[in-house]
C-alpha cells in the first residue's frame, strides 16, 4: 500500500513538472519594472546646487555615469571570484546525518557450502530504524592543485577587469572635456545668437519689402540671400551646440532637458606647452595601455591553463579521516574514528591531452599576434596623439588672433553705425562673423583640451589618482581631478 503511494506521488509530481509552461511578463509588470529602473537612474545622486564646473562635471560622470558604474561592478564581481576560488583550495569538512528505516525485521542465516544446509538460525545484527551521523575531513590533493591555477586565473581576470575600468575612465574623461566646452560655448554665446536671430528676421523683413518696391530688386535679393545664409549658419550652431549640451547631461546622468547651468572658466591654455620625447611617450605607452595589459594577462592566463592541463593528468589522491556515530545496539562500538585515502585516475584524459595542448597553443600564438597588433596600434595612437595635440595648438592661436580681430572690427563698424557711416547690412555681417569667430575659439580650445586628454589616453595613463567610491563626495573628487590636470605632464617622471 505504502509502495502505490508513493508511486503515485512521484507520478504527480512528474506531471506537475510536465504541466509548466512558459508565460510573459504582462503589461503591469513591464510598466513596474521601468519604472523600478526609471526611480533607480538617479537614485541616491548629490543634487546640482550651483553652477556645474568643469572638474564637477568630470567628478559626476565618473561617480554616476551609467557605463563607468557597470564596470566597476564587473570588477567587484572578478574580485569577488577570486575570493571564491581560493576558498575552493582548502579542504572540505563535511557533516553527515542519516535516518534508514523499514517495514520488517533485517536478519539473515548462514548455508553450509559443503552440505548446503543452514548453519545458523536466523538472526539480526541491526534495528529496523537506524540513525548515523559523521564528521568527515578530507583533501584532494589534485583538486588543490587545479584550484590554485583557477584561482591564478581568477585573479589575473580581476587585473582584466581593473584594465577596463582604467579605459571607459579615459574615455569619460575625454568625452566630458569636449561636451562642457561647446555646451560652455553655447550658454556663453546663446543670449547674443538670439538677438542676432532676431535683428537677422527683422532685416530679412525689409529686404523683402524693398525687393517688392522694386528698389534696387538684385540688391534687394544678394541681401536677402545673405541674411537667409546667416539664419542657416545660426542655426546650424545652435543645433551643434545644444547637442553637446544634452550629451554632457548624460554623461553626468541628468536627466535630459534638466535645468543646470555652466561655470565657464577663462580659456587658459595651462600646461599646453610641453616639450615630449616620442620614444620616452612610446615606452610608456607600451607599459601602461590597458589594451597591452589585458592581452598579457590573458596570455598569463593561457599560460595556466597548460599547467591545468598537465594537472588533469595526475591522478588524484583523496585522504580523509573524521568521527562516526551510529544509534545499531548490536554494533560493538557505536563511536569510532575512521581514516583512509582513496586514488582515482581518468585514464580517457590522456588521450585528449593533445588535443588540449595544441588548443593551447593555437591561443598562445593568437595573443601574440594580437599583442604585436596592438603595439602597433599604440605605436602609432601615440603619434597621431602628438601630432593632434601640437596641430591642435596652433588652430587654437589661430582662433584666438582671428577672434580678437574679428572684435575690433566689430567695435569700427558699431562705432561706424552709430555716426550712420556703415549701413545695417554692414553691422549684422560682422556681428555673425563675430558670433562665428567665437564659436570657432571655443571649438578650438575645446579640441585643443581633447586633444590633451587624447595624449593622457594614448599613453595609458589615468587622469586622477583618487578612487571613486559610494563614499567620495563630487567636491572631493572634483578637488582630485582638478589638482592632477593642473599639474603639468613630466614624463622624466612617469615610471
Amino acid at each position: 500500500m505504502k509502495g502505490k503511494q508513493v508511486a503515485a506521488a512521484a507520478l504527480a509530481v512528474w506531471l506537475a513538472g510536465c504541466a509548466i509552461q512558459p508565460q510573459a511578463l504582462t503589461s503591469e509588470e513591464m510598466v513596474s519594472f521601468a519604472e523600478t529602473n526609471l526611480s533607480a537612474l538617479a537614485a541616491d545622486q548629490e543634487p546640482i546646487t550651483g553652477p556645474v564646473t568643469l572638474y564637477e562635471a568630470m567628478a559626476r560622470a565618473l561617480k554616476y555615469n551609467l557605463d563607468f558604474r557597470v564596470e566597476r561592478m564587473k570588477q567587484a564581481l572578478a574580485m569577488g571570484d577570486v575570493e571564491l576560488k581560493s576558498w575552493e583550495m582548502l579542504p572540505s569538512l563535511v557533516a553527515e546525518a542519516g535516518y534508514s528505516g523499514r517495514s520488517n525485521e533485517p536478519g539473515g542465516s548462514s548455508e553450509n557450502l559443503l552440505t548446503h544446509t543452514q548453519s545458523l538460525a536466523p538472526s539480526r545484527s541491526s534495528e529496523k530504524n537506524d540513525f548515523t551521523a559523521k564528521l568527515e575531513f578530507s583533501w584532494d590533493i589534485l583538486d588543490f592543485g587545479l584550484s590554485y591555477v583557477r584561482a591564478k586565473q581568477a585573479a589575473d581576470r580581476a587585473l582584466i577587469a581593473q584594465e577596463r575600468t582604467r579605459k571607459v575612465v579615459n574615455r569619460i574623461i575625454e568625452d566630458v572635456r569636449t561636451a562642457f566646452w561647446r555646451a560652455a560655448s553655447a550658454q556663453r554665446l546663446g543670449a547674443v545668437m538670439r538677438r542676432l536671430r532676431s535683428r537677422v528676421s527683422r532685416a530679412l523683413a525689409n529686404a523683402r519689402r524693398q525687393e517688392r518696391s522694386g528698389t534696387e530688386p538684385l540688391a534687394a535679393l544678394t541681401y536677402e540671400r545673405e541674411l537667409i545664409s546667416i539664419r542657416r549658419q545660426l542655426a546650424e550652431l545652435q543645433r551643434n551646440l545644444r547637442v553637446a549640451r544634452e550629451q554632457l547631461a548624460l554623461l553626468m546622468n541628468v536627466a535630459p532637458g534638466a535645468e543646470f547651468r555652466l561655470a565657464i572658466p577663462k580659456r587658459r591654455p595651462m600646461g599646453l606647452n610641453m616639450r615630449w620625447n616620442a620614444p620616452r611617450m612610446i615606452e610608456i605607452a607600451l607599459r601602461n595601455r590597458p589594451e597591452l595589459r589585458e592581452l598579457a594577462y590573458q596570455q598569463r592566463i593561457n599560460a595556466q591553463e597548460a599547467n591545468a592541463a598537465l594537472l588533469e593528468m595526475l591522478p588524484g589522491i583523496r585522504l580523509y579521516a573524521g568521527p562516526n556515530w551510529d544509534s545499531n545496539k548490536y554494533l560493538y562500538n557505536n563511536n569510532w574514528v575512521s581514516w583512509g585515502a582513496r586514488t582515482t585516475w581518468n585514464l580517457l584524459r590522456l588521450f585528449r591531452l593533445p588535443a588540449r595542448q595544441r588548443q593551447i597553443k593555437a591561443r598562445d600564438e593568437l595573443l601574440k599576434a594580437q599583442a604585436q597588433a596592438m603595439a602597433m596600434a599604440i605605436i602609432a595612437q601615440v603619434h597621431i596623439a602628438r601630432v593632434r595635440h601640437l596641430y591642435q595648438q596652433h588652430v587654437f592661436r589661430a582662433a584666438a588672433d582671428y577672434f580678437d580681430v574679428q572684435r575690433r572690427i566689430l567695435n569700427k563698424i558699431k562705432a561706424a553705425a552709430l555716426n550712420d557711416a556703415a549701413s545695417e547690412q554692414s553691422l549684422i555681417r560682422e556681428q555673425m562673423n563675430t558670433v562665428l569667430a567665437a564659436v570657432k575659439y571655443d571649438v578650438a580650445y575645446a579640441d585643443l583640451q581633447n586633444a590633451i586628454a587624447n595624449v593622457y589616453a594614448s599613453l595609458g595613463l589615468d587622469p586622477f589618482d583618487t578612487p571613486v567610491g559610494p563614499e567620495t563626495s563630487v567636491r572631493e573628487l572634483a578637488a582630485a581631478l582638478r589638482r592632477a590636470w593642473r599639474k603639468p605632464l613630466q614624463l622624466a617622471q612617469v615610471n
